[in-house]
């Protein structure tokens, strides 16, 4: 990758506003960063010293946090001389479900997006989400609403609104839903097809709301635990279709789930 064909030759260093998305060791003492930024989209970049015992940014570069970030371009990496907090999430990782969700949001991020493809649009869906999770709002709620966000602004918008094979509009009954197709089967069509998924007639109704709905419009959607289940499950699998692999984060929120609570969560 080359940052210097990217970005502003007469920058030798920047400032940007970023979501850690995911860290790992690098060297003895540093880390390397996955960030999401407002104004760069997905880039890789260098935190030396982090892992020290002294280091003052090593707080504010936690997965999930939202910072502003000070990048001086390096021979093969961005490396960070400085970082700002802007929102830690505090009560969202004092919830290991949200914290969980969290982490599901930023994994679907992740794996669409490739190095150096801005889009403000993600960026602020990503930040918004995290954000209701944070302040304690329906949390399958908030998710559900940003997979089939993200679904759009990446261009895999599911058609929900007439049959992918024959084209007639769907009517407010029990239909299908093609996976290959990326779409809705009328009944006529879906029982034909071998790889129908069925989908009830209130199911669709929520998908579509959070399709053409604004949050707070969407926030009204109350499906039962259930329907919810079922949607997850469809978006999950649409979504391992187009990836073409699994998502390592949907086991983990099913483990955290089914985990009896502690005294202190009683």
């Amino acid at each position: 990758m080359h940052y210097n064909e990217a970005m502003p030759a007469r920058e030798r260093s920047f400032r940007t506003e970023a979501v850690i998305l995911r860290h790992s060791d690098w060297g003895e003492a540093d880390r390397l960063l996955w960030l999401y930024s407002r104004e760069l989209g997905k880039v890789r970049a260098i935190a030396k010293g982090v892992r020290k015992m002294r280091s003052r940014k090593a707080g504010h570069l936690e997965p999930f946090t939202r910072a502003i970030l000070l990048l001086a371009r390096g021979r093969d990496l961005l490396i960070v001389t400085q970082a700002d907090t802007v929102e830690a999430y505090l009560p969202m990782r004092e919830d290991l479900l949200r914290l969980s969700y969290a982490a599901y949001m930023v994994e679907l991020l992740d794996r669409f997006t490739y190095e150096e493809d801005e889009n403000q649009a993600l960026y602020r869906l990503l930040t918004d989400s995290l954000a209701r999770l944070n302040h304690g709002l329906d949390a399958a709620l908030v998710v559900r609403y940003y997979e089939i966000r993200l679904l759009d602004l990446l261009g895999y918008r599911p058609q929900l609104f007439t049959c992918v094979k024959c084209g007639e509009a769907i009517l407010p009954v029990d239909q299908f839903f093609s996976i290959t197709e990326g779409g809705v089967l009328c009944p006529k069509c879906g029982a034909r097809s071998p790889e129908g998924l069925p989908v009830t007639v209130n199911e669709l109704r929520f998908l579509r709301h959070f399709q053409r709905s604004s949050f707070t419009e969407a926030a009204r959607a109350r499906p039962t635990a259930e329907e919810n289940l079922r949607m997850e499950r469809l978006v999950q699998r649409y979504v391992t279709y187009i990836l073409e692999r699994g998502l390592n984060t949907p086991a983990f929120i099913r483990q955290v789930q089914e985990k009896p609570p502690t005294h202190s969560e009683v």
